[in-house]
């Protein structure tokens, strides 16, 4: 197995900041399942939702993984929150589940400086209902393919990474 970490958790959780810290911490490059795909795309996610739908971003993510577990090592995956489907998760390196629970994952979106911005890019919170419907449906399937789970909630992003670092970069 690659040794790789992997970020999983629902949108908004907190991923993207907490590889940043990671990263500020350790040293680890890090890559985004996201950034990639638009890079690939040339798009957005948003519009990639939009123009193509969910089962073709989907297809997009089986192929970064697919990337990923043949080219990556040593290297610090931040995912999207849909990203824990993929076949070869495993493959690609430990997973690490940030956890919290969804009003808490709101609560952060919604109260961010940059709220409307952070909303927009996240198709499937468009409506808060089903957002948290589909939290409900993933949170357990989360739990099921993760190695290691770190709760975040009411912790800094300074201490979710040192965490991280403590229990599986050490």
């Amino acid at each position: 197995m690659a040794k790789n970490i992997v970020l999983i958790g629902f949108m908004g959780v907190g991923k993207g900041s907490v590889a940043r810290e990671i990263v500020r911490q350790s040293g680890i490059v890090a890559v985004d399942t996201d950034d990639l795909i638009e890079s690939m795309e040339n798009r957005k996610i948003k519009k990639i939702f939009e123009e193509e739908g969910e089962p073709y971003f989907r297809e997009r993510e089986r192929r970064v993984a697919k990337w990923l577990h043949k080219n990556v090592d040593n290297t610090l995956v931040s995912t999207g929150g849909g990203f824990y489907k993929v076949k070869n998760l495993h493959k690609i390196g430990t997973v690490v589940l940030l956890h919290a629970d969804f009003d808490t994952i709101y609560r952060r979106i919604v109260e961010h400086p940059n709220a409307e911005r952070k909303l927009k890019k996240r198709p499937l919170f468009q409506d808060v209902a089903k957002a948290r419907a589909l939290y409900d449906e993933r949170e357990p399937q989360y739990m099921e393919v993760a190695d290691v789970v770190i709760d975040v909630s009411g912790k800094s992003v300074e201490k979710v990474a040192e965490e991280i670092i403590e229990k599986v970069m050490q």
